[in-house]
Order: structure tokens, then C-alpha cells, then sequence
């Protein structure tokens, strides 16, 4: 560095020093804005946790609530068929298989819930293939024909 005639060796030094000094704060400014970002992004990312654990456990209750309510719900029909149907004879007879069916499906459905559902006809699925697979088609031939203008 040539020593410039309209500037003192002090004032050089000063602004060297000033410098320094400036760029060593803009670097403790960026650090500490570094830091500050990566706090708040993890608390960003434990409130999103907490959110999808919450949602994830409500939705699990409404669940249980729901397979409650439906098996709950046949178990009254097959009361109240019971109770309304015809008592005797070959009616009498079909009234009490139904009221049976509606009571064992009820039963079925507070038990398993609707993962164990989806099991059970995973496992049926895998038993029976190609029944499964005409049954497929059968269902998409009858939606498309019930969706055709």
C-alpha cells in the first residue's frame, strides 16, 4: 500500500481498523440471523408435528366413533326387527336369520373397526382373485353406465 499524499498513515489505519470492525458485526449479524432462522424453523417443524399428531389422533377417535355408531346402529335394527317381524312360519323364520345377520354384522364392525375391515378383504381378495377381479369390472361397467349421459 503506497502511502497516498492527501491521506495520514492514522486515518488509513482508522479506516482499516473501522472496516474490520464493520465487516466482523455484519458477520456476527449473519450468524446470529443463521441461528435465529434455524429456530424458527424448528419450532415450525415441532408445531407441524404437534398438528398432524393431533389431527392424526382426532381422526382415529372419529373412526372408533363411527364404527361405534354403525355397529351399534344394526345391533338396534336387528332388535327392532326382531321385535316388529313375524314370529313364526317360514316369515318368521327369515325374520330371525336377518335379525341375527344384522346382530353378528354389528357385532363384526365394533370389533374389527375399519382397519380390520380392510384386512379381512385384503385376506378374501388374495383368497379369491379372480372372483375379486370380475367383480371389479362388474362395478366399473355398472358406474360408467350409471355416469353416461
Amino acid at each position: 500500500m503506497a502511502n497516498t499524499p492527501n491521506q495520514p498513515q492514522g486515518t488509513r489505519d482508522k479506516a482499516s481498523t473501522t472496516a474490520t470492525s464493520v465487516a466482523d458485526k455484519a458477520r456476527e449479524t449473519a450468524s446470529g440471523v443463521v441461528d435465529k432462522a434455524k429456530e424458527t424453523a424448528t419450532a415450525v417443524a415441532d408445531r407441524a408435528r404437534e398438528a398432524v399428531s393431533t389431527v392424526s389422533d382426532r381422526a382415529g377417535e372419529m373412526a372408533r366413533d363411527t364404527t361405534s355408531a354403525v355397529g351399534g346402529g344394526l345391533k338396534s335394527a336387528a332388535d327392532s326387527v326382531r321385535e316388529y317381524g313375524p314370529s313364526g312360519g317360514m316369515l318368521g323364520s327369515a325374520t330371525g336369520t336377518v335379525a341375527d345377520t344384522l346382530r353378528s354384522s354389528g357385532e363384526y364392525i365394533e370389533e374389527k373397526g375399519f382397519s380390520g375391515m380392510a384386512d379381512d378383504l385384503t385376506n378374501l381378495i388374495r383368497r379369491n382373485p379372480i372372483p375379486a377381479l370380475l367383480l371389479g369390472i362388474g362395478i366399473g361397467f355398472l358406474l360408467a353406465r350409471s355416469t353416461r349421459s
